[in-house]
């Protein structure tokens, strides 16, 4: 692997910009500074010359060769790490998904033996509890050691009778978090009541994709999402809510951070670009394209509503939430809304799309961008700065960003495996010219040089201060309290529950708080 010496180019990260060269050598950024001359035949000079030079994409929500609902997704870990680099990203955050009944430990294991020969890029892993029992808690903490690198579960308090939690599995299950010092990722909407909509709908003969998004009114998940942010406070738990699709779930999410509460946000490319009247299309194939879970928002008004919330730091990063399904393979459900398998493309368009909705029109800046896009997601899964940051000790991984090349996005073009693109015939400013993998050139001119197995997999570690670093002061601050009578010990009791910091202030006052955990007003 030659060394490669990037020059003349404007260095991003998150807190700075500024014009800088970048040495690479083994893989590995070796300097970053205003001027770097070497006078090597086995150094590679490439000229950034009014183009940035930012660290590559990190995407911390996908699903690649899922199966799913009937069907397996057709980005494998090949497909699907290959159209991420065609567009720069350079790693990725997949789910471990198990089927009701399976051991965490068993689906890591079935993950880990799917992605390891094919990855083109390096990638981590978040566990999802699908079922809930004693064996599953202490697999829980077993897989936050080194030999496994789990710092996340995911909980889908949707999809009732196939991969849905109840709400005290899930309260046990984020006390289990918070005691092994994992970050809690929910996916929320309410599962019970979009199951009885599903009913109701498909008795009223609406069977099409339109049946969709009237069986998950976006309430639900505002619903869901301020119950999850209340019973991950109960628990003293950081709390990561994915895919945030509708204004009222980022309120929620910021209502709660307004109250002290570890909670991030991720919206994803679909939901900052596109809104749900493509539901209704007449042409049934181009409205189950575009069926996922929680849907896309019908107010035409949310894409732009969610990014300015991105811009100002409510919401947190992007994901996509990639798991994509060809036109046969939605067919399934033709009859059946119930049955379109879920889910939609954004791992190769996701960094041009928030260029060109977040930089483009002046919402963002690049900094911000370079934070939304990898930075951010480093620092919550605990890789940071060796991934989400261009400097001295960093992986190499970068990408030559082009702000004012366009391109067309089109399934003729694009490198996924699905037979259509959902962000089709869009024009998008922001263009990644050159993507360096592990300080090797494996996107340039169009072409992509990947080798399967390229890719390794990254542990991540649990107790990450940048999630965890306030959760011992808050439960301090929240232990319970003991009120000596004469009939009882004076002795307090060992921590059951968790109140919030008002309850206790409140209690100790000997006063009541006007509202709950609870209140909230949209």
């Amino acid at each position: 692997m030659s060394a490669i010496l990037i020059k003349n180019g404007t260095v991003v990260n998150e807190d700075s910009m500024a014009r800088a060269d970048v040495l690479i050598q083994e893989g590995v950024i070796v300097d970053v500074q205003p001027s770097i001359s070497i006078d090597s035949p086995d150094v590679r000079v490439i000229d950034a010359t009014n183009k940035m030079v930012i660290p590559g994409g990190i995407d911390p929500h996908t699903h690649l060769q899922f199966p799913f609902m009937g069907q397996v997704a057709v980005d494998d870990f090949y497909k699907g790490t290959q159209a991420a680099l065609a567009g720069g990203t350079t790693m990725v955050i997949d789910f471990v998904v198990g089927q009701k009944g399976t051991l965490p430990l068993d689906s890591w294991r079935q993950w880990r033996e799917w992605a390891d020969p094919k990855v083109c890029c390096d990638y981590g892993l978040s566990v999802a509890i699908t079922s809930w029992s004693p064996e599953v808690a202490a697999q829980m903490a077993e897989l936050t050691r080194p030999e496994y690198g789990i710092n996340s579960f995911k909980f889908f308090m949707a999809y009732k009778e196939a991969l849905m939690v109840n709400d005290d599995e899930f309260y046990e299950g984020l006390q289990v978090c918070a005691k092994i010092g994992a970050l809690a990722r929910v996916h929320a909407e309410n599962g019970h009541v979009i199951h009885s909509k599903q009913k109701e709908l498909l008795s009223q003969g609406i069977t099409g994709p339109e049946g969709h998004t009237q069986s998950r009114p976006e309430e639900l998940e505002a619903e869901a999402t301020n119950r999850a942010c209340v019973l991950a406070a109960q628990a003293n738990c950081p709390l990561y809510v994915v895919h945030v699709m509708s204004k009222n779930a980022a309120r929620a999410i910021a209502y709660h951070r307004q109250k002290g509460h570890v909670v991030f946000g991720e919206p994803i490319a679909a939901g900052l670009v596109l809104d749900g009247s493509g539901y209704y299309d007449r042409d049934w194939s181009k409205a189950a394209a575009l069926v996922m879970s929680p849907p896309l928002s019908r107010d035409p008004s949310t894409p732009t509503a969610l990014m300015d919330l991105l811009a100002c730091g409510q919401l947190h990063l992007t994901g996509t939430d990639n798991c994509t399904f060809t036109c046969e393979q939605k067919k399934r459900g033709m009859n059946d809304f119930t049955k379109i398998p879920n889910g939609v493309n954004g791992l190769e368009d996701r960094m041009s799309l928030i260029w060109e909705k977040g930089v483009h029109t002046g919402k963002l800046d690049p900094m911000r961008f370079v934070s939304v896009t990898s930075t951010a997601a480093a620092k919550i899964f605990n890789c940071y700065p060796r991934k989400g940051k261009i400097a001295r000790g960093s992986d190499a991984d970068v990408v030559i960003w082009d702000p004012n090349r366009t391109r067309v996005i089109s399934a003729a073009t694009h490198h996924h495996a699905n037979d259509y693109n959902v962000f089709e015939g869009m024009t998008v400013h922001g263009v990644a010219e050159i993507t360096i993998c592990k300080g090797k050139v494996v996107w340039e001119n169009g072409q992509l040089n990947v080798e399967q197995g390229f890719g390794k997999y990254v542990p991540l570690m649990p107790f990450n201060n940048y999630v965890f670093a306030s959760i011992p002061f808050k439960q301090q601050m929240s232990r319970p309290i003991c009120v000596s009578r004469g009939d009882c010990q004076e002795t307090p009791v060992e921590p059951t529950t968790v109140e919030t910091t008002a309850e206790v202030n409140y209690a100790r006052r000997g006063q009541q708080p006007a509202g709950g955990a609870s209140s909230i007003v949209f």
